[in-house]
């Protein structure tokens, strides 16, 4: 079979989400026509769900859960693949012709008109309207707003009331501010909002993008002031690192909350307003420009939303309309409060008419957003380079191997004309053709069999189940035909790095779990396993075997019955070597020696 999908009707599918035993939505025979919508859901979508089936109880929808390490690239893929569900959902716009090719133009229905202008225009491909955002996680710089308050200290307007300020709090025996390196990606916005703060979203800033990403400019001559202003944040104490480098909720929790430091600089949402351990409130305040003539904050789309063009063909029109009918009620005020709430204080809506209290954490974020004092964080165009132009920024900030600004401006004009002129070298392997999600699972169990000497190779693959976040061990993404490369890798995996299991197991024991599958929940609905053996070989009931299992891609009572011995190791690694290795990659290919 090409995918497993747990397909029911929609009240079925809502009150499995939500753990809803006892609910009372009543079941529906399936739709005989075939008109049910294939959704590829992302977390966040429950209480949705759940108002979708209260509102349209006759639509029905086939819900697919992506859990891989890179949903975005994969949901690319998809389009690229032409393989998108019908309604389609993304983080980035990555390509905006091929959006058109294969998305439904939006902008003749009515629900479009809850959003303004700016976002339309800003939208806009052509004069189509092809992907719309479901709403805007909104990013500034996180302080302790009682810490603040006690000292009797002011949010700063400008660079120089802020470096006053950082003087005044460590004289006061404090940090000034903490910054996020633990990804790299951090350390890059962060450089990157600083310098929209001046010159790099003004039209000249935007022109220098456009070129530098085309090979027709340069970061020399242009990026020295920005990183003179980064150094002075260095040196004032406002980007102090974490020396164990930890991630963004615990910079945020252990330096506020324990007033360890005033101000956090991380690009993260945030699912509280208030410290739980002393109830110290929790501000966020704008990226400060210079003369703080353009003090600004950054927001990001959770994600979008689109429509798949096919469903303009001949027999689609009942899934047509339920489509809109979803889509309308997304972008309404009452769908637009099932997707923000208490955990999502930094998220706002993207409808007019989605407005916040004026003590909510990102009130002033949303007047800037409206006002036009919000630009979108720095993504598209950049990824083949994002990662490690962050690194550089990190080492700088860490103090690590000399780095500084002239060094980083360096390492952006080096990265842009490696990645321009070697870009074939990126690639290193090729799938001849599109996988189905059991046959991309086999896949990556042959590469971890082979690289750790196993046996054989037992690899779970994702449904959509009541609790799918269990499916980090779990295969989700499909290999789709083309060239191969780390960003395709990552697509694939697993976002579970947590190593490898090897088991001692019968071939009748393996043989027998592989039919009963990987039981995570521990409600009898198992998720499907797939045994892969060296050589493709039939195993021998009575013989034992080395069976290699992904960290948590098995039960406990599994491990403890068959006396799993723990790894260290790197499936991407794995994987990459082994793709390496191939050159060429086929469904009925690559035997496993």
């Amino acid at each position: 079979m090409d995918t497993r999908f747990l397909r029911r009707s929609l009240a079925l599918s809502v009150a499995a989400f939500l753990l809803l035993s006892a609910c009372t939505h009543s079941e529906r025979v399936p739709d005989p026509d075939g008109d049910v919508l294939t959704w590829s859901i992302w977390n966040g979508y429950d209480k949705f769900l759940n108002l979708l089936n209260e509102t349209y109880p006759d639509i029905e929808l086939e819900l697919t859960p992506y859990t891989g390490r890179n949903r975005t690239g994969y949901s690319w893929a998809q389009m690229r693949g032409d393989d998108i569900p019908d309604i389609f959902i993304t983080s980035q716009i990555l390509d905006k012709e091929l959006a058109k090719e294969r998305l439904l133009d939006l902008s003749g229905y009515d629900f479009v008109n809850s959003f303004s202008t700016r976002i339309l225009d800003q939208m806009a491909i052509d004069g189509g309207i092809y992907l719309l955002p479901v709403n805007y996680a909104m990013y500034g710089i996180f302080y302790n707003k009682t810490l603040m308050e006690e000292y009797g200290w002011e949010v700063p307007r400008n660079f120089a009331e802020l470096e006053s300020l950082c003087a005044e709090i460590e004289a006061a025996g404090l940090i000034p501010g903490v910054i996020g390196t633990q990804l790299t990606g951090g350390s890059f916005s962060t450089v990157f909002n600083l310098a929209k703060t001046s010159w790099l979203t003004t039209p000249a800033g935007m022109d220098w993008e456009r070129d530098f990403l085309a090979g027709n400019a340069t970061a020399k001559g242009v990026w020295e002031e920005t990183m003179d202003y980064v150094q002075r944040y260095i040196d004032m104490g406002m980007f102090y690192t974490d020396p164990e480098d930890r991630n963004d909720p615990q910079l945020i929790l252990d330096y506020l909350g324990n007033r360890k430091a005033v101000f956090c600089t991380v690009v993260t949402t945030v699912n509280i307003t208030a410290f739980p351990d002393t109830g110290d409130e929790l501000g966020m305040m704008p990226f400060i420009s210079e003369d703080g003539s353009k003090n600004i904050y950054m927001y990001s789309p959770v994600s979008y939303l689109g429509i798949s063009k096919r469903l303009l063909e001949p027999g689609n029109e009942k899934k047509l309309e339920n489509a809109i009918r979803i889509l309308s009620l997304i972008y309404s005020n009452e769908g637009q409060t099932t997707l923000i709430s208490e955990e999502t204080p930094c998220v706002m809506s993207v409808i007019d008419s989605g407005e916040i209290p004026e003590d909510s954490l990102i009130y002033d974020a949303q007047q800037a957003f409206w006002d036009g004092r919000a630009f979108r964080m720095t993504y598209a165009g950049w990824e083949n380079n994002l990662v490690n132009i962050g690194q550089a920024y990190k080492e700088w900030f860490r103090k690590e191997n000399d780095m500084d600004g002239a060094q980083c401006i360096s390492r952006m004009d080096e990265l842009q004309n490696s990645s321009l002129t070697q870009s074939d070298l990126l690639y290193f392997c090729e799938s001849t053709t599109d996988f189905t999600l059991e046959e991309t699972a086999k896949l990556i169990g042959k590469a971890l069999g082979s690289a750790v000497g196993a046996d054989a190779a037992m690899i779970s693959v994702g449904e959509f189940h009541e609790r799918y976040g269990e499916l980090k061990s779990s295969v989700t993404g499909k290999l789709y035909a083309g060239k191969i490369n780390d960003e395709i890798i990552n697509t694939i995996c697993p976002s579970n790095e947590g190593g490898y299991a090897i088991m001692s197991m019968t071939g009748a024991q393996a043989k027998q779990l592989a039919q009963e599958g990987f039981d995570a929940d521990g409600n009898g609905n198992p998720y499907p396993y797939i045994l892969v053996t060296r050589g493709d070989k039939e195993l021998v009931d009575s013989e034992v075997y080395a069976v290699a299992f992904l960290n948590k891609g098995y039960t406990e009572k599994v491990s403890q019955k068959n006396l799993a011995e723990i790894h260290d190791g790197s499936l991407l690694d794995f994987l990459r070597i082994w793709l390496v290795e191939q050159k060429r990659v086929s469904p009925d290919g690559n035997p496993w020696e």
